[in-house]
């Protein structure tokens, strides 16, 4: 458990990992929306997407508050579990309470008595969620193991897919191996905890000290799920499905890039939530320097990239049906570089800093920013206005994230070593932008200007950086 681990390597895994979980439902729906009905298809979504809500409640803000406190008793078996077990047994009292919201509703809202086997299967991830205690292997910086766990039982579940879902008649095998997929593996996550610590059935809770706190950052989470959903909702009540439809496939991109570009960085957290909570500020200070750098090399020419490709992409995932979202990908795009610098602002300085609250407001504040710029630019605008009412909001959160850990973070932001690493990447992502034009005028086939395109911006990205003299990339190749 002493055992210093690579972040660079556990960014890698984290990457895999998300990666796995976005493929896997590109390879499973094709296949599943053939096989099944559209109600059962339609069904299936609704119960699942109404369960989710009651998983959210469940899990409240438990898992980033314990990866900030417990990261500070890694090292110390006693004390992380005796704080393990303290939140495992809240987390058990709020799936308590889940359920029973969950039972009630399904009593009050008759109507729901229709997926009632859906909801009741799908619900079975809200306790097996909790019993996954996923956040003791975070705060552990534990990702080979998540990984090759989610590996696994993402094969097993594709291969029982293909097995067992073969008639429309299957929904329900569907909605059970979906479960299996997601959850099945957490039972081996509780036995497994033991080699980390002894996470025990308790009474014994100081719910003065973690209540306030875990309600603050599940406010948080809400506003930003909130946020998020809302302009479809807005687009979707003053404009019309069509409009939607188009939003829909841009959003999926965007989050689809946003995710595989900002993977890395989720593994810096518990790193710098131990060494802010032990006062090792200097390790702290130098470990955000990388952490901001290896941001700033990945996601800026990955948004240059999209920005440059989005005509592409859109007719390799959605087809020539789709093609009108293109110039709303482009302005959602920008969104990728600071929703992932916003990211790294509030869960690696303002959360291991208790500064959840200052999170909570600048949320609280870009959630309404976005919802009056969208009712201000939808009707003129439709689909392309969303997406820059969500670029405004994204800029705003990194500003005011940024501003309230500022006297944390401005010496590390505006160093030298910083500035520098930026100018590199900004004059090197010049060059991608070039290269994908150029491959864009040569090639006719689709994918083979896309792969082009990827292949010799990443060779003159990578040659520019050495040129310039990036930190990151020069200190690699000495090594």
């Amino acid at each position: 458990m002493k055992r210093k681990k690579s972040l660079g390597f556990n960014g890698l895994l984290n990457g895999v990992r998300s990666a796995l979980n976005l493929v896997f439902p590109l390879i499973t729906f094709p296949y599943i929306t053939r096989v099944l009905s559209v109600g059962s298809v339609g069904a299936y979504n609704f119960s699942n997407t109404y369960v989710g809500y009651f998983i959210l409640l469940a899990g409240l803000g438990i898992s980033t508050y314990a990866v900030r406190e417990g990261a500070k008793y890694r090292d110390n078996r006693e004390k992380l579990s005796k704080f393990a077990s303290e939140i495992f047994a809240i987390n058990l009292w709020s799936t308590v309470v889940s359920y029973v919201l969950l039972f009630m509703s399904l009593l009050i809202f008759r109507n729901l008595q229709t997926y009632l086997l859906f909801i009741l299967i799908f619900s079975v991830q809200i306790f097996f969620t909790t019993v996954g205690i996923e956040w003791i292997y975070i705060i552990n910086e534990d990702y080979s193991y998540i990984t090759a766990r989610s590996i696994i039982f993402k094969i097993i579940s594709i291969v029982m897919l293909f097995l067992l879902v073969k008639s429309r008649n299957d929904y329900l095998w569907y909605a059970g191996i979906t479960v299996f997929s997601s959850v099945g593996s957490n039972v081996l996550n509780y036995i497994n905890a033991n080699k980390i610590c002894d996470i025990r059935l308790t009474t014994n809770i100081n719910w003065k000290k973690h209540l306030k706190p875990i309600f603050i950052i599940f406010a948080s989470t809400l506003a930003v799920n909130i946020y998020l959903s809302s302009d479809t909702t807005i687009l979707g009540i003053m404009k019309s499905d069509y409009d939607v439809g188009i939003y829909s496939i841009t959003v999926k991109i965007y989050n689809i890039v946003a995710t595989l570009l900002g993977s890395v960085m989720t593994v810096t957290v518990p790193r710098l939530s131990m060494l802010m909570g032990q006062g090792k500020m200097k390790e702290y200070k130098e470990t955000f320097i990388r952490v901001i750098n290896v941001l700033a090399l990945l996601v800026i020419p990955g948004t240059i990239g999209l920005m440059m490709l989005s005509q592409e992409i859109v007719l390799l995932i959605a087809g020539p049906k789709y093609l009108e979202s293109t110039n709303a990908l482009r302005i959602i795009g920008l969104a990728v570089i600071f929703s992932n610098f916003s990211f790294v602002f509030y869960n690696c300085v303002l959360i291991p800093a208790k500064r959840e609250k200052q999170g909570l407001f600048n949320t609280i504040a870009a959630a309404i920013v976005n919802v009056l710029l969208n009712i201000c630019l939808i009707p003129m605008f439709a689909y392309d206005g969303t997406s820059f009412s969500t670029v405004v909001a994204e800029i705003m959160t990194t500003v005011m994230n940024f501003w309230a850990g500022k006297d944390i973070i401005k010496s590390t932001v505006f160093s030298k070593r910083v500035i520098h690493n930026l100018f590199t990447v900004l004059i090197a992502s010049i060059f991608v932008a070039i290269s994908c034009w150029i491959c864009k005028l040569i090639f006719a086939s689709l994918l083979l200007r896309i792969g082009a395109s990827v292949i010799s911006s990443g060779i003159v990205y990578f040659v520019a950086l050495v040129l310039l003299k990036n930190e990151l990339v020069v200190s690699k190749l000495k090594r």
